[in-house]
C-alpha cells in the first residue's frame, strides 16, 4: 500500500449493549479513496465520528501519518489534517459562499482572534479562496448565500471548505444525499477531482453503490459493528456474502 495515511487499530465503542464499532482495523493509504458502506445501524458514523475525534474509543488504537491521534481533540486533528463535511453541509448561512472559504482560510493561517476580521484586509486569503472555489467550479457563485446554492453545490462547498483547511485526510459523510440523481456525478467529479490533484486521502460513507464503484479505489464492508468484507469495487459487488448482507440478494 505504500505510505499509510491512517491507521485503525482494535476500535471498540459500545453504548450499553450496543456494540457499535466492535474491534475494527484498517488503513487507509496515500492518496488513497476508500469507501465505507454497510446498511444503516451497522456503526459507519461511530466509526467515522471515533477517526474525527467527536468520540472517544473504549479501547484501540488510530495513528494519523506518524501521530498518535487516539483521544486526541477533534480541533487538534484538524489542525493536523484531518477534515470532515458533514451529510447536513455545515455552512455559514449569512456569509458568502466565498466568505465561508475565506473564513477557513483565516482559521488555517491563524488571522481568527475574536470574531471575523475584515476580510478584505487580506488580498492574498481572497485569492486563495477564490482559487479553491475554482478547483471546485463554483467561483461564480462566490457572492451568493448558501442559502441560496442548489443541494448539490452545498455539498461540493462543504467539501472545499475541508480543503483549504488543507487536510491530508478527508471524511466525507454521504456527499451525494439529498443532490438530484442527475446532479449526483457531477459532484462527485467535482469532488474526486479535486481530491485527485491534491493526492488527499479520502474515506467516504456512501449508500449509492453506483458512487462507490465509479469513484472509490477500495471499499469496506461494515454490519453490526465490524467490517465484514475489504477489497476493490468490483470484488465487493461480486460477494454473494456482501450482497445478502447489503440488499438481501442471494441465499
Amino acid at each position: 500500500m505504500g505510505f499509510r495515511m491512517l491507521i485503525a487499530e482494535d476500535l471498540k465503542k459500545y453504548f450499553g449493549d450496543v456494540k457499535a464499532v466492535d474491534d475494527v482495523s484498517f488503513e487507509i493509504g496515500d492518496g488513497e479513496i476508500v469507501s465505507l458502506v454497510g446498511s444503516n445501524g451497522a456503526g459507519k458514523t461511530t466509526l467515522v465520528n471515533l477517526i474525527s475525534g467527536y468520540l472517544m474509543p473504549d479501547t484501540g488504537k488510530i495513528t494519523f501519518g506518524d501521530s498518535d491521534i487516539t483521544y486526541a481533540s477533534a480541533y487538534k486533528r484538524i489542525k493536523v489534517g484531518v477534515g470532515r463535511s458533514f451529510q447536513g453541509a455545515s455552512l455559514f448561512e449569512t456569509a458568502t459562499v466565498l466568505d465561508n472559504v475565506r473564513t477557513a482560510l483565516f482559521s488555517r493561517y491563524g488571522k481568527i482572534k475574536r470574531g471575523l476580521l475584515p476580510a478584505d484586509r487580506y488580498a492574498d486569503i481572497r485569492n486563495e479562496a477564490l482559487e479553491i472555489l475554482n478547483i471546485f467550479n463554483i467561483s461564480d457563485k462566490n457572492n451568493l448565500s448558501p442559502k441560496d446554492l442548489s443541494e448539490g453545490d452545498m455539498k461540493v462547498l462543504d467539501v472545499a471548505i475541508a480543503f483549504a483547511l488543507k487536510s491530508k485526510l478527508l471524511l466525507l459523510d454521504e456527499p451525494t444525499s439529498g443532490v438530484a440523481t442527475a446532479d449526483k456525478f457531477k459532484v462527485m467529479d467535482t469532488i474526486v477531482s479535486a481530491i485527485r490533484k491534491e493526492n488527499i486521502s479520502t474515506l467516504i460513507i456512501e449508500h449509492d453503490m453506483d458512487i462507490v464503484t465509479d469513484y472509490s479505489d477500495r471499499v469496506l464492508v461494515m454490519h453490526e459493528g465490524k467490517i465484514i468484507a475489504e477489497g476493490k469495487p468490483n470484488e465487493i459487488m461480486e460477494s454473494k456474502d456482501v450482497l445478502t448482507t447489503l440488499f438481501g440478494i442471494g441465499d
